[in-house]
């Protein structure tokens, strides 16, 4: 038996909570590694593992091996790559978890410029708006918006990830202008799911001073673009991340709310593991991506306060114009 390898396996299987996902990181079938955990249980001749329909946990012996095991893989990691050469040193997986609007609009242009620069590793996006435990998730580096949370990981700021309260023009010239924020609370709000805890929106204005605002939420979604084709179709105003927005802005499908007040922001962080050495395909991934992404965001922000404002009281066509004629000025 491959000892190494079934370790591998195992701590895969811990790190993920069941078999499947962990064969499926592995790239190895179901029944193969069922058949590896069921082996290396024979050749220890203890039980590490309690399965059930539902859910899989360790014993008190399958503990004591996972912590066992994973130092022993990160110290072979990391002996490998102290003697090999950079190429040898940039082969393999990265795996990178991202919530669904930054990572559909942001990171795949990172991703390009990694592949790139990097073309013999192999890359692994993993999108899910909850936070993800790098550790139980089996990810390498992940990109959290807002809050960082608890949990073992070094964290590096990039920025901040703007939000735009925004309607579509044709919706403003039906129901009228939004002049100030009380005056939210008169128009359907279509958000997202977890984004605000309560119907209170909290603005900015530009002197630094934070307000909340009530608002009337009609509709909430699990994913950003069902909110965005909403407001963009005219059914309601909401706050979308700017990254998102930029192009139906610059274009004029969109329209800037209260232009001068801003949704707050979401500070961006990328995390990676604190409990092990940080192998050195993942390191030179992460340095590069600190590096595109922050060139990215400072290419996707529009400032339209001063169209936006006259943009609200304008007819339809009107506004259409206007837009684009302060766009090619």
């Amino acid at each position: 038996m491959n000892l190494l390898e079934a370790m591998r396996i195992y701590v895969r299987v811990v790190e993920r909570g069941n078999i499947s996902s962990a064969a499926r990181d592995l790239d190895i079938g179901q029944p193969a590694a069922s058949e590896r955990i069921d082996r290396l249980e024979k050749y220890l001749g203890c039980r590490l593992l309690l399965r059930s329909a539902r859910a899989l946990n360790c014993t008190p012996d399958g503990v004591t091996f996972y912590e066992r095991s994973r130092r022993i893989l990160n110290a072979v990691e990391q002996a490998v790559a102290e003697v090999s050469n950079e190429e040898q040193a940039l082969r393999g997986t990265v795996r990178i978890a991202a919530p669904h609007c930054f990572g559909e609009t942001v990171v795949p242009r990172a991703l390009t410029l990694v592949r790139a620069a990097y073309p013999q590793l192999d890359l692994e996006l993993i999108l899910n708006d909850r936070t993800v435990d790098l550790a139980t998730e089996g990810v390498d580096a992940s990109f959290r918006l807002g809050q960082l949370g608890e949990g073992a990981f070094i964290a590096c700021q990039l920025g901040q990830v703007g939000r735009v309260l925004v309607a579509a023009p044709e919706y403003l010239s039906r129901h009228g202008p939004v002049a100030a924020p009380p005056d939210l609370v008169k128009h359907p709000f279509i958000r997202l799911q977890g984004m605000f805890g309560t119907d209170q929106l909290p603005l900015r204005r530009m002197e630094n001073v934070v307000e909340s605002a009530p608002v009337h939420t009609v509709v909430k979604t699990s994913h950003w673009r069902p909110m965005y084709e909403m407001i963009v179709s005219g059914a309601g105003i909401g706050v979308v991340e700017e990254p998102a927005c930029v192009d139906a802005l610059t274009d004029g499908r969109l329209v800037r709310i209260l232009p001068r007040f801003d949704a707050l922001p979401f500070d961006l962080h990328v995390l990676t593991q604190a409990q092990r050495p940080v192998p050195a395909r993942v390191r030179m991934v992460v340095t590069m991506l600190k590096t595109c992404i922050q060139e990215i965001l400072l290419g996707v922000h529009v400032d339209g306060r001063s169209v936006a404002s006259r943009l609200e009281v304008l007819p339809e066509d009107e506004a259409s114009t206007l837009l684009k004629s302060s766009l090619r000025a």
